[in-house]
């Protein structure tokens, strides 16, 4: 008997499985069909599940080898090459506006602290829902340290990038403070992704809050914290109140795009508020006089963001809300 063409692809319950609907002529036993010699060359199929004998349809299950179905691949290989020029562009704007003295360079390297990483993080439901699209987002700022530790240990000079992200020009600043911050987008990306709402805060927290904090303390910093003349009561407490705000703003976006199921807002804003406080105190301690931590290296990138991951892990398995 002959055989109709496939009709179309029904479903894909997985990156793995896509199901075949095959119109056949009534009464045809499967065995017979001609299609089935020829669906293991680059395919396995499980004909296991056909039934003996079908009315109009028969479902064949098919197997794609590989961690990608459909266009995933096609899909995060075309975001993160957006979001990769979009992190060039922004670098570069900084770079020039840095060189021609339009933005002071502290200004410039903590615009590119605070936008660089909300608009990562911010970019990440671009991508499929692949279980390889987070590392296809974590190729971003992968791409950014290669660059900083080649120009860090003097490989190659770029002077506007050091004048950008670096606190007095110095290459040699690159492998702290901005090493250390692209090293935890990859780490927040790979292990949390979508899934948490930990990677989610932390982010907030070490973009929003400490990048927000040092603008606002340098700029109204006037009076000092007593156990930290390097601090003030101006950035620690706009540490505070932003770090929040843009932790939960964050949530609330994931939120409504269906990654995160939030049962009760009010509790989750008492938690944020107080992975908040925690970050605000752990960056107002002295750790900038600390033998081999230069004068005014920010402590925040691996201090207060790792305790708050930690932190808010322990808050996420004491009462499951999300």
């Amino acid at each position: 008997m002959s055989l109709v063409a496939p009709s179309s692809i029904l479903s894909s319950s997985s990156p793995l499985t896509l199901q075949l609907r095959i119109a056949l002529p009534q009464r045809t036993h499967p065995s017979n069909l001609p299609l089935a010699p020829r669906l293991n060359r680059n395919l396995t199929s499980d004909l296991s599940s056909i039934p003996a004998y079908s009315r109009n349809t028969t479902s064949v299950s098919v197997y794609c080898l590989g961690p990608y179905g459909g266009g995933s691949i096609l899909q995060d290989a075309g975001a993160a090459s957006l979001v990769m020029g979009g992190a060039y562009a922004l670098v570069s704007t900084f770079d020039k506006l840095s060189q021609r003295n339009i933005i002071k360079q502290n200004l410039s390297r903590k615009l590119v602290h605070i936008i660089s990483g909300l608009l990562f993080m911010v970019s990440w439901p671009v991508f499929s829902t692949s279980s390889g699209a987070r590392y296809f987002a974590s190729l971003v700022p992968l791409v950014n340290c290669l660059r900083l530790l080649i120009h860090g240990l003097s490989l190659a000079n770029d002077e506007g990038l050091i004048k950008s992200v670096t606190r007095d020009g110095k290459p040699e600043e690159l492998l702290r403070g901005p090493l250390y911050y692209v090293l935890v987008l990859i780490f927040c990306a790979v292990i949390f992704w979508r899934e948490s709402p930990v990677g989610v805060v932390s982010l907030a927290m070490m973009c929003g809050g400490d990048g927000i904090a040092d603008i606002m303390g340098r700029r109204f910093g006037k009076l000092k914290i007593p156990y930290n003349q390097q601090k003030s009561w101006a950035g620690s407490i706009s540490m505070f109140v932003f770090g929040f705000f843009v932790s939960m703003g964050m949530l609330y976006y994931y939120s409504i795009l269906g990654y995160f199921h939030m049962e009760n807002w009010v509790w989750t804003m008492e938690r944020v508020a107080l992975v908040s406080l925690v970050a605000t105190v752990v960056e107002s301690l002295p750790v900038t006089q600390i033998k081999g931590n230069p004068s005014g290296e920010s402590g925040v990138l691996f201090p207060s963001n790792g305790f708050s991951v930690v932190f808010l892990s322990v808050c996420k398995r004491a009462k499951a809300v999300y």
